[in-house]
This record gives C-alpha cells, sequence and structure tokens, in this order.
C-alpha cells in the first residue's frame, strides 16, 4: 500500500504548436450551460474556442452566432433550467444542438402557440444557417427527461462565407 493516499492523473501530452489542427472527424463536444443570460455567452466563448483548436476560425462568425441563439432561445422558453449544447462534424458540416428541459404541450393550440413561438425567437439564427446553405429544425428530445431539441447543420463552406471573406475552412488561420 502506498504512503500517499491521493493518486494524480498523468500529465497530458503537450500540444503541438504550430503543427497540424487535429482531425475533423475528432471535432465532437459538448457542454451544460446555465438557464440564465449568461448561458449564450459561456456558449459562444466555448464554440469559438473550440474552432480556434480545429483551427476553424474563419466559421465562428456564423458557428457561434448560431450557438448563442440556440442558447438564448432555450433559455428564454425553459429559464432557470440548465441547457445542453452538443457541436459536431459530420459530413462536411458542423452540427449545433440544444437541448432544453422545455417539456412539449399536449394540448395542440398551447403546442402550435410554443411552436411559434420557439421559430420566431430563431428568426436571426434561421437567417444564418439559410445564408450558409444549411438547415436547423427542433422537436421533441429524445434524451431521458423529454424537453426539446433544436438543432442547426452549417455546411462548411457556407459557414466560411459567411461573411463575405472568401476563405474556405481548410485554408490555415493567419
Amino acid at each position: 500500500m502506498s504512503s500517499h493516499p491521493f493518486t494524480s492523473c498523468p500529465p497530458s501530452p503537450p500540444a503541438s504548436v504550430g503543427g497540424e489542427p487535429p482531425a475533423l472527424s475528432t471535432l465532437a463536444c459538448g457542454f451544460t450551460v446555465p438557464g440564465e443570460p449568461l448561458g449564450a455567452q459561456i456558449a459562444r466563448s466555448a464554440v469559438r474556442s473550440a474552432l480556434h483548436a480545429y483551427r476553424l476560425d474563419p466559421l465562428a462568425p456564423a458557428v457561434v452566432q448560431v450557438a448563442g441563439e440556440l442558447v438564448a432561445t432555450a433559455w428564454q422558453l425553459d429559464p432557470g433550467r440548465s441547457v445542453y449544447l452538443s457541436l459536431r462534424h459530420r459530413e462536411d458540416s458542423l452540427r449545433l444542438t440544444a437541448y432544453d428541459g422545455h417539456v412539449p404541450h399536449a394540448h395542440p393550440r398551447l403546442a402550435a402557440h410554443c411552436e411559434a413561438r420557439r421559430r420566431a425567437a430563431l428568426r436571426v439564427m434561421a437567417a444564418v444557417v439559410r445564408a450558409c446553405g444549411g438547415a436547423w429544425g427542433f422537436g421533441q428530445s429524445r434524451e431521458p427527461g423529454g424537453g426539446n431539441r433544436t438543432w442547426a447543420h452549417l455546411p462548411l463552406r457556407g459557414a466560411a462565407e459567411f461573411l463575405g471573406t472568401g476563405r474556405t475552412a481548410s485554408e490555415p488561420h493567419v
């Protein structure tokens, strides 16, 4: 038995500085943010950092905007409960998904009203996704506990060209 009651995790290998960025196929992260206005700011910062780590900085204007809109809408519709945001690369697009705890309404009129509120709250995000040539939607979450899932798919090329910079996602960060 060791004389030390605690052990530490082995140190992480040093990150390569100036080397090749990680493979896009490994871009998969998710995190939970508070269900309050600060949550959208945290989500935008985390997504910006993930994009930077993968040297996808040219995509940030579109992707960060979408992340912030997803989280902001989730907390507005279900205030006080945390929101889970996922960012993944699949098939030459970035997929963002926000899960909130707002349980879908059983009454058809309430459900239609709630759907209209969600669509109205996501107008800016919808415009960004459309400008990037992507798609978005929402529906009941398949996760335990229910709630809603709102997602957006942004093609890499469309997100890179969102602000008309003319750079593509494959160009290195400057």
